[in-house]
């Protein structure tokens, strides 16, 4: 009879704790997504800028769209570097890439027909420009975006799941390409710090999910405390490229001697500035997981700074794309 009632107890414990951790998540994607919706106003409050119209449905579309670009590349990334584990008790988790892909792709369309409306929001089918996008920049970047995922969902659904990550690459270099118009000074130079901002970035986002999902997949044993190793090894060098690129895109964004002005007088400053304050507090936490992963008697307690850092990062991703539908500093 005790062991029928222990099962039971177990049993009971086992759905609370999966309650508390969905209300958690659901908390949290709650929470990120009330930045970009109220995140613009209270940005620009009191700069004497005006944002586009829409700003807080793009920002929440660019940052569903950035996410969507982590989840496989960093699936990718920690699959190839578990492969070189001696012995790993079980393949990778399932994977999300079919559906990040899939979120990817309504996320680049609902760009697309802003782009196709003229940059604004459109109010009907009649006033988007399908034809349009053809014969502008901006337009044909999205449409590869949009073919991009479309494509990225079929290699992931395939028996190849690896060519994935060409069309993603191609979703990385339009959006590096976007982000500095021909208009702008240097724009190669920009788009080349942009395409190794983002890289990084989602190597460093997407490999911790992922890295954390296949820990629990594999229960806890010696090759998870292995792979997190590996991957905290080279996510330091993620964040150095993260925090390089980003410091020198800012630069190129706000003169030096302008910077402490624009940080807290635009719209764009004041987000770059949380955006910051994010990156730092995330590097604290990878620093304790560190820590924790060398000094700890057991290295899989780093587990709890990781899932704190992967939280963060996820806040980090949905305040990158309120950035992007900003209006930029006048340089």
């Amino acid at each position: 009879m005790r062991p029928v009632t222990e099962a039971a107890d177990a049993g009971r414990k086992g759905r609370r704790a999966a309650l508390v951790r969905a209300s958690a998540l659901l908390g949290l994607v709650i929470l990120a997504a009330l930045i970009p919706l109220l995140g613009p106003s209270a940005a620009l409050h009191a700069t004497g800028e005006a944002a586009a119209p829409g700003v807080g449905g793009i920002s929440l579309l660019r940052a569903a769209l950035f996410a969507a670009l982590c989840v496989p590349v960093g699936e990718a990334f920690v699959d190839r570097l578990a492969a070189g584990l001696p012995g790993p008790p079980a393949g990778p988790p399932r994977s999300w890439s079919p559906h990040a892909a899939a979120a990817g792709f309504l996320a680049a369309l609902g760009l697309a027909c802003v782009v196709a409306t003229g940059h604004l929001v459109p109010h009907s089918l009649a006033q988007i420009d399908v034809g349009g996008l053809y014969r502008t920049r901006d337009g044909s970047l999205a449409l590869l975006e949009v073919d991009a995922f479309l494509v990225a969902g079929l290699c992931a659904l395939s028996r190849r799941p690896a060519v994935r990550l060409w069309p993603l690459g191609a979703v990385i270099v339009a959006e590096a390409l976007r982000a500095h118009p021909g208009t702008e000074n240097s724009p190669l130079t920009g788009s080349v710090l942009t395409l190794v901002h983002l890289a990084c970035g989602a190597l460093w986002a997407g490999g911790l999910l992922h890295t954390l999902r296949t820990l629990r997949h594999w229960h806890g044993t010696g090759a998870g405390a292995a792979l997190l190793g590996r991957y905290a090894r080279v996510a330091a060098l993620l964040l150095a490229g993260v925090t390089a690129t980003g410091v020198c895109s800012a630069l190129r964004r706000m003169p030096p001697d302008t910077v402490l002005h624009q940080l807290t007088a635009t719209a764009y400053g004041r987000t770059l500035l949380a955006k910051v304050v994010l990156v730092a507090g995330v590097a604290l936490l990878a620093l304790w997981a560190r820590l924790r992963l060398r000094r700890s008697p057991d290295p899989l307690s780093a587990r709890t700074p990781a899932r704190a850092e992967i939280a963060a990062l996820g806040f980090v991703v949905v305040v990158s794309g309120l950035l992007t539908a900003l209006p930029l500093p006048v340089r």
